[in-house]
């Protein structure tokens, strides 16, 4: 059995899923972030120059990537309004095949759960 990943380990494998993904919608990247609770972790731009932020974050399955909280995504929102930017959201559940219980190992198989990237709304509460 090999070595379990580390919170910023998991936060990177999270991280590689959803910029691939970015890029193949054709997003440019302005800048990455990898570092544990520094947001946004990708500054992009699209075709038509809109800049996005992009929020990654990584649960251990089964909690529901999907989730966010409230709260703090509306101050979220309110600096990415300021910025002129929109924001988008992908969760990623990261697990181990063997049972929930169990980390997830560097070089070994693992599940992943992601959904594609949620556009967060910009109207402010």
């Amino acid at each position: 059995m090999g070595k379990a990943l580390t919170k910023q380990e998991l936060h990177n494998l999270a991280m590689n899923h959803v910029g691939k993904d970015l890029e193949q919608r054709g997003f440019e990247f302005i800048a990455v972030n990898s570092k544990l609770k520094r947001h946004p972790q990708f500054v992009c731009i699209d075709k038509t120059s809109q800049y996005f932020f992009v929020i990654v974050k990584a649960v251990l399955l089964p909690a529901n990537p999907n989730n966010y909280d409230l709260i703090w995504m509306e101050t979220f929102k309110k600096h990415a309004f300021e910025k002129d930017a929109k924001v988008l959201y992908a969760g990623v559940g990261i697990g181990n095949p063997s049972g929930e219980h169990l980390p997830v190992y560097l070089n070994e198989e693992y599940l992943i759960e992601y959904n594609g990237i949620q556009v967060i709304e910009p109207n402010l509460n």
